[in-house]
């Protein structure tokens, strides 16, 4: 296959079955790189980032914070468990393809029901394989995550100029609320714990704690470790009113993660949870629920150049000094400068020293910006959870 000089990459990956392209990843500054498509034969438009964990691909094409983001995987070996629908983190994939640098691999493993390339044609995901992905996270690293284009197109045409065009007038993430795209419909109860390998079923857990999660984009594994610790979720769509919610008499109110920018979120969502939280609930926020929590407490939020998107990144609990190795995947982040008196930092961010932790000092209510229920992803960060029920506690007396 022809080198694009405008690419930037050094090669593609050697595939023997490849005699042209049949797909390619045009970026808005004009750079083209050229691999083979698998998965739906259609072209989508979005952010380009990269996500650095080695495991749960599937886990992170459904989770809703992806939403309007094209996928850079960085591990090789994608596929090689295959799909099913126990690890969707929603109904449906949010993300909008998935770039590797070899094609899916055929699954082996017991819990595969479909390969990969036939799960993403079945929710119409186009995927591109064979490029440098060394090389496109380089890019995203040093200059930031791009607007681009994702075309595939088993006949190998394509008019390169029109899908720059594309890319160009995409006006990005910043001011777009997408949690509005992917919360649901209506308030529903979730009862389903977290899956037990050795029964190969759901673990159940005995609810002490009625919790109204918001869902502004929720994972399905976050509500799963809620019911693990004893709470009797019911879910609610993102826009509901602080006082529907009180009426359930909840014993705590749970911020979900979710896509987009907070600060658009935030035009419905910031005063109702500053309702919340002024009413005394215990809250406790995931990802975008932590970048509302701040917003809604009077501190600002801001678009980050390439954001943070892996299963190994560093954050130190400031009280203990305990370093974790978390999961994360967030676009914005709480600007520091903005923190009003009434929010304490309580965790930091090792590679970078950006906020991912905050809790209020005069009431029940704390946050993180990353996820603590990873999946994927290391467990260092579960005893928040815990940390929640303890305020449900401390409430009831």
């Amino acid at each position: 296959m022809a080198q694009n000089a405008n690419s930037g990459r050094s090669g593609a990956a050697p595939n023997p079955d490849w005699t042209k392209p049949t797909a390619v990843l045009v970026l808005g500054d004009g750079s083209v790189f050229e691999g083979h498509g698998f998965g739906a034969a259609t072209t989508n438009v979005g952010e380009v980032c990269f996500n650095t964990s080695m495991t749960g691909y599937q886990e992170i094409m459904t989770d809703p914070s992806y939403a309007g983001q094209i996928i850079t995987f960085t591990f090789p070996h994608i596929g090689n468990v295959g799909a099913n629908p126990d690890d969707h983190e929603t109904t449906a994939p949010t993300a909008l393809g998935m770039i590797t640098r070899q094609l899916p691999t055929n699954p082996a493993s017991w819990r595969s029901e479909d390969t990969l390339t036939d799960w993403m044609e079945s929710h119409g995901l186009p995927g591109i394989s064979g490029i440098d992905t060394r090389a496109l996270t380089r890019r995203i690293r040093d200059a930031g995550a791009p607007n681009g284009v994702l075309c595939h197109a088993p006949d190998g045409k394509f008019d390169i100029p029109a899908l720059t065009r594309m890319a160009q007038i995409w006006p990005g993430l910043a001011g777009m609320d997408l949690a509005i795209e992917v919360t649901r419909d209506a308030a529903a109860t979730w009862q389903e714990g977290s899956w037990d390998i050795a029964t190969s079923n759901h673990r159940t857990a005995t609810p002490i704690h009625r919790v109204v999660a918001m869902d502004f984009g929720c994972k399905h594994n976050i509500l799963r470790c809620l019911t693990d610790a004893g709470c009797d979720v019911t879910v609610v769509p993102a826009e509901t009113d602080a006082a529907t919610i009180l009426a359930m008499k909840p014993d705590g109110v749970f911020l979900s993660n979710g896509p987009g920018d907070p600060a658009a979120t935030a035009g419905y969502a910031a005063t109702q949870i500053a309702s919340l939280i002024h009413a005394g609930t215990p809250v406790f926020g995931i990802c975008i629920g932590h970048q509302l929590m701040a917003l809604a407490m009077g501190a600002d939020t801001r678009k980050m150049e390439r954001g943070h998107r892996g299963a190994n990144h560093p954050v130190k609990d400031l009280a203990t000094g305990r370093i974790e190795i978390t999961s994360q995947n967030h676009g914005f982040v709480v600007d520091p400068d903005s923190l009003p008196d009434t929010l304490e930092v309580t965790h930091l961010s090792l590679f970078d020293g950006s906020i991912e932790g905050l809790r209020h000092r005069e009431k029940p209510a704390f946050c993180v910006q990353y996820h603590p229920e990873s999946s994927p992803g290391p467990h260092d960060s579960r005893y928040l959870f815990d940390r929640f029920t303890a305020l449900m506690d401390e409430r009831k007396g």
